[in-house]
């Protein structure tokens, strides 16, 4: 296994940007809008709406989440049957997930067109993870993201820390292709010899590249300071595959990661 991979892809959302308080933000006007709320959320919605974000993959489930907890369901059943739970409401308020998708990218849209600023500082970048990336883009090292937000707010939000990448490195939701198979585009790309590691914050997607015969020599790696739980890191810990990975680990040389 080589020591310094020839492609390194990063989820974007849970490993590189905390922007839960900016996730909340959009899906509070997006619940609000779509079921005509017009009280501001209660104290309790937010710290539950954080803890359960592990169960979002893409941004149309945001404001479900909080259609969940408003109608009375748990954390504990969120957690254990969202799936489930999200096509029941989308079912019970005849709602099209591409709509409601369109909705949360909108009033993004409107938040950065009218008070960017404000957007911006919704969002936190973990610690010296911009550092580890400057030093990554520096180096032999091809640097890709690969990610269900949409490309455009990711380019915005690194722009503003100075930091500038190609439209061919960033796979936001735009490119309508899921991560496994973006990554065995890289790997017919770059060769089967080329050594990729991916790293991401959900341990279910990390499972569906392990599931890709193609995608065998993918190093994978599961950001313990990102959007999981605390089962998932010990069945990360105890994979054959995925390696469990710390931000100390990950700010260090590759040689520090496995």
């Amino acid at each position: 296994m080589s020591v310094i991979p020839r492609v390194l892809a990063l989820d974007f959302d849970g490993v590189i940007c905390d922007g839960l308080k900016e996730y909340f933000q959009t899906a509070w006007k997006a619940y609000a809008q779509i079921w005509q709320v017009t009280a501001p959320p209660d104290a309790t919605i937010a710290p539950a709406f954080y803890r359960l974000r592990p169960v979002v993959e893409t941004g149309w489930e945001m404001p479900l989440v909080i259609r969940a907890l408003a109608t009375g369901i748990t954390e504990a059943e969120i957690f254990q049957n969202w799936t489930a739970i999200a096509a029941q409401i989308v079912t019970d308020n005849h709602l099209k997930p591409l709509e409601v998708g369109a909705i949360v990218d909108t009033i993004r849209d409107q938040l950065i067109a009218t008070d960017l600023e404000s957007w911006l500082a919704e969002h936190e970048f973990y610690p010296r993870v911009l550092e580890r990336l400057r030093s990554v883009l520096s180096s032999s090292t091809d640097f890709v993201i690969i990610s269900t937000k949409e490309g455009r707010f990711i380019k915005q939000l690194l722009h503003q820390q100075g930091i500038e990448l190609r439209p061919e490195q960033v796979y936001g939701k735009e490119s309508k292709r899921p991560k496994p198979q973006v990554l065995s585009e890289l790997r017919q790309a770059y060769g089967e010899t080329a050594s990729i590691w991916f790293v991401e914050d959900r341990l279910k997607t990390l499972e569906a590249v392990e599931k890709q015969e193609t995608l065998t020599q993918v190093e994978l790696f599961l950001a313990d300071w990102g959007y999981n739980t605390a089962s998932e890191r010990q069945q990360a810990k105890e994979s054959d595959r995925v390696h469990l990975l710390s931000l100390a680990q990950f700010s260090q040389d590759f040689s520090a990661w496995i």
